[in-house]
């Protein structure tokens, strides 16, 4: 079910109505009830894998927690991460291994060894994946004490707003409020609904304006130069971050209505001043979770240097094969794991070239030459991410800078100029806001002491959404990871 679906608009009602009726001690098993139905109506059958990592953490951490010695211990562990990561080889990796294998054996001659299974990738297993292992983490190094209510923790797995697409989140902070009883709050249930509709705006108002403009250059990027490559990569930026995060903002918002708080995703990251605050930034729960997870127990920046920029590396290139079963996600995450490793090596001689022309670090001039080039090589490496293959990448790179094939004045042909305005126009308002939000200055008349003010955003906002939306049920695109 998508949030952007005339479903969805139907069942979150009705769940927040029977929520707030019901007596406390029922309320999880209609939000497990919910969850499992939100989730069967992609797949039927795939509610068996939730179900199955579930009950298999359950016992695990439960089991964990009854031996003393750390050995025995990490066999349970091994047994956790064996079946989730088992399942995420199998329905996400199979394939993609299997046909790099056979292209590897190709070039030697030797006939193709790795059959092609015809399965469908389940929706959201990434991100339960992760949220599931980190509480079989998390018990095994005494972090969290295991849930012994089979349902509070199955619910916390499959928790409906944030289940395909995140927030990530962490035992120790969902499991505690699955035991809290919220009473209905008039001012929270506002406060989440306003963050739902900021959250459409961003998906249907910029995010799916801009979709068609992306995917006819991307589909045939041998077709387009210069310009339209250019604009294509810069819509592609904002069409990721308003998908992306308009999601987030909606799954935080619906739980923000039921008194639950989910963790912040995004913060404002194509404002970031090197790819290091991009990452502090960007997909928030999913970048602490390969810190906390992958990156400190390969040892972090506490080794000696070559081994900690192999860290860096390796956990970025896990990161961008996490997205998906693609070469184009594995070298966008080697490029991040690159910028990130260069900008350590060359830091000492940009602070005294810095220090040469007499800029000081908070200058605003320095401030904006940074966030322009951060965001140059984030728009860069989405490239590849976007591209649906290295070879459309390479070809859309090449033909970046080429000018020459520009026969009319069509921005993107097949496109009204006055559309493509109008995108910009809706690009350049976030930015304006986002601006102000870091500067301290909050625009938005959503949250003004005014009712008047306050009302008339409300009115706006929804004529913005009716008007100007694209009602087309289009998934988001972390769907497909």
């Amino acid at each position: 079910m998508l949030f952007n679906s005339i479903a969805f608009l139907v069942f979150f009602p009705i769940v927040v109505c029977c929520y707030f009726l019901l007596p406390y001690r029922y309320r999880w098993v209609l939000l497990l009830a919910a969850s499992y139905y939100f989730y069967m109506c992609w797949r039927v059958e795939y509610i068996i894998l939730i179900m199955l990592s579930t009950l298999v953490d359950y016992f695990v951490a439960i089991k964990m927690h009854e031996l003393a010695d750390k050995k025995d211990r990490r066999k349970w562990l091994y047994g956790s991460l064996g079946v989730n990561l088992g399942l995420l080889f199998f329905f996400k990796y199979f394939n993609f291994f299997g046909s790099s294998a056979n292209a590897v054996l190709e070039q030697f001659n030797i006939i193709a060894a790795f059959p092609s299974l015809e399965v469908l990738l389940p929706v959201g297993i990434s991100f339960y994946t992760f949220q599931t292992l980190s509480y079989s983490i998390d018990v095994y190094n005494d972090k969290v004490e295991p849930e012994r209510h089979l349902g509070r923790f199955a619910l916390y797995v499959s928790f409906f707003p944030q289940l395909v697409a995140g927030p990530i989140e962490r035992p120790a902070r969902l499991l505690p409020q699955f035991r809290q009883n919220f009473d209905f709050d008039y001012q929270r249930v506002v406060q989440g609904l306003k963050m739902m509709a900021w959250g459409f705006f961003l998906k249907l108002v910029i995010a799916d304006r801009l979709a068609p403009m992306v995917d006819v250059v991307f589909r045939e990027p041998s077709a387009y130069y210069g310009l339209s490559i250019l604009l294509a990569s810069f819509f592609f930026a904002f069409q990721i971050f308003c998908d992306f995060a308009g999601y987030s903002i909606i799954a935080i918002g619906a739980a923000k209505i039921m008194g639950y708080d989910l963790m912040e995703n995004f913060r404002r990251p194509y404002l970031a001043t090197s790819i290091r605050t991009f990452w502090q930034r960007w997909h928030i729960s999913l970048s602490t979770w390969f810190k906390d997870y992958v990156y400190i127990p390969l040892g972090g920046n506490r080794v000696v240097k070559w081994r900690w920029y192999y860290n860096l590396f390796i956990t970025f290139l896990v990161s961008g094969l996490w997205h998906g079963a693609n070469w184009t996600f594995v070298v966008w995450g080697a490029l991040h794991g690159l910028f990130l490793i260069v900008a350590i090596v060359t830091q000492e001689m940009r602070e005294k070239l810095v220090q040469g022309v007499g800029l000081g670090s908070d200058n605003k001039i320095l401030k904006v030459g940074q966030i322009l080039s951060t965001f140059l090589l984030v728009c860069l490496a989405w490239i590849f991410f976007r591209a649906n293959s290295l070879t459309d990448a390479f070809v859309l790179i090449g033909h970046l800078f080429d000018f020459s094939h520009t026969t009319n004045w069509a921005l993107i042909p097949g496109f009204a100029n006055l559309d493509i305005l109008v995108a910009l126009g809706l690009i350049g308002l976030l930015v304006f806001i986002q601006v102000l939000e870091e500067w301290g200055i909050s625009p938005n008349p959503l949250y003004h002491n005014s009712p008047i003010v306050r009302w008339a955003a409300y009115i706006i906002l929804v004529t913005l959404i009716v008007g100007f939306g694209v009602f087309t049920s289009k998934e988001f695109i972390y769907f497909q990871f």
